[in-house]
């Protein structure tokens, strides 16, 4: 039987912005495909779950801090996915974790040092490589190399991709992504629409 993985993303923000809700949703979804769990952690008081997420069964909901659920010796057993990490992910960290954190939103640019408090909590960190990620992306890649064992240079990325909505209207989009078997980025569903129906807007705002 496979071992099994649990995914979390510190939510430090009273709100969920339509960015990120796209993104938790592919993220809860490719989980349950995988047999794992999704968590979103340090919740706010009265945050309210989309109804999409709350009904997926691989999702959880939770109030309290990642230092507070895996305290003592449960600690060596998470890994902090952190731009800062000495080490990058490799396959053998499938054995040396159970547990994989992402320091809130990754998506912002440019990116805000989140996982710095992590840090000094003393979580062992591990990079995803030199590039900025949206956060479904970093999980997914984290995946990848964790549970079907690539290493981070046999991934296929897309680097700054132009999503062209017709012929006078483009955004590029300042993130690595999986490059998907179509040879366009892995994104989630309904991204590209939200992200055309605000073109008008900074990126910022969508999260």
């Amino acid at each position: 039987m496979p071992e099994r993985k649990t995914y979390i993303v510190e939510h430090l923000d009273p709100e969920l912005g339509p960015w990120s809700e796209l993104e938790y949703i592919a993220i809860a979804e490719e989980t349950q495909r995988a047999g794992n769990t999704f968590m979103l952690s340090s919740l706010p008081a009265g945050f309210q779950v989309p109804g999409k997420l709350a009904q997926n069964p691989a999702f959880k909901a939770e109030s309290r801090g990642v230092e507070d659920m895996y305290g003592g010796e449960l600690k060596e057993r998470v890994c902090l996915l952190d731009p800062q990490a000495e080490k990058d992910l490799n396959p053998d960290d499938k054995r040396e974790f159970d547990v994989f954190l992402f320091g809130g939103i990754l998506g912002d640019d440019p990116p805000r040092d989140r996982t710095s408090e992590l840090r000094k909590k003393g979580f062992k960190g591990r990079r995803l490589g030199p590039v900025q990620m949206t956060t479904d992306t970093a999980v997914r890649v984290t995946r990848m190399v964790v549970e079907e064992q690539f290493t981070l240079s046999k991934i296929p990325y897309t680097d700054f991709p132009e999503l062209k909505f017709n012929e006078h209207e483009s955004t590029e989009m300042p993130f690595r992504y999986v490059k998907g078997d179509d040879g366009k980025p892995v994104m989630p569903e309904g991204m590209v629409d939200l992200i055309k129906k605000d073109a008008d807007k900074s990126i910022d705002d969508l999260f």
